[in-house]
C-alpha cells in the first residue's frame, strides 16, 4: 500500500466529493436528524477550521478538521476514512496528524462529539486508545443521548 499523505486542503475540492457524500450517508444512516451535527462542507471553509485530507497515490481516502472553540479548546470535527480503506490504521495517523496540528496551534485541550450508535464503536475505541475521555457536553452541544462527548488534554 502508498504511504498516506496529509496535507492542509479546501474542503470545497472537486475531488472531495465522495468522502463527503460517504460521511454524511455514515451520519444519517442510524442517527436522528436533530442529533447530527456534522457541518456542511461550506461551514467548513472558516479561519478557526484547518481541514485536513488524506490522499493514497493522489485519491482522497480520509479527512478530518479541527476546530478551535477558545483560544486553548480545539474540537475534531468530520473524520471520516472511506469503508473500502477502514481497518488499515488511516483513522489513527489521521488522528495524530490533527492532533499535532492541535499542538502546533497551541491548543491544550481538544474534544469531540460522536454519535453512541453501534455504528460508532469503532470512533470512540480510535480515540480512548488515543487518550480520550467520555465527558460533559461541551459548548455548543447539549446533553444528547444520541450523543458522546470526549476530551483529551494535551
Amino acid at each position: 500500500m502508498d504511504s498516506l499523505t496529509i496535507s492542509v486542503e479546501s474542503p470545497l475540492a472537486d475531488d472531495l466529493e465522495l468522502l463527503f457524500q460517504r460521511h454524511t450517508a455514515d451520519m444519517h444512516a442510524d442517527t436522528p436528524p436533530e442529533s447530527i451535527h456534522m457541518l456542511p462542507r461550506t461551514a467548513l471553509v472558516t479561519p478557526d477550521i484547518t481541514f485536513l485530507v488524506g490522499r493514497l497515490s493522489g485519491e482522497p481516502v480520509a479527512m478530518g478538521a479541527l476546530k478551535r472553540l477558545a483560544p486553548d479548546h480545539g474540537e475534531l470535527k468530520s473524520m471520516h476514512v472511506l469503508a473500502e480503506w477502514r481497518g488499515r490504521g488511516l483513522s489513527r495517523v489521521m488522528l495524530n496528524n490533527l492532533m499535532g496540528l492541535a499542538r502546533e496551534q497551541a491548543i491544550s485541550k481538544v474534544s469531540l462529539e460522536t454519535g453512541a450508535q453501534p455504528g460508532f464503536v469503532a470512533a470512540r475505541a480510535l480515540y480512548a486508545r488515543a487518550g480520550f475521555s467520555e465527558c460533559p457536553a461541551f459548548p455548543p452541544y447539549r446533553p444528547d443521548p444520541n450523543s458522546v462527548f470526549m476530551t483529551r488534554m494535551l
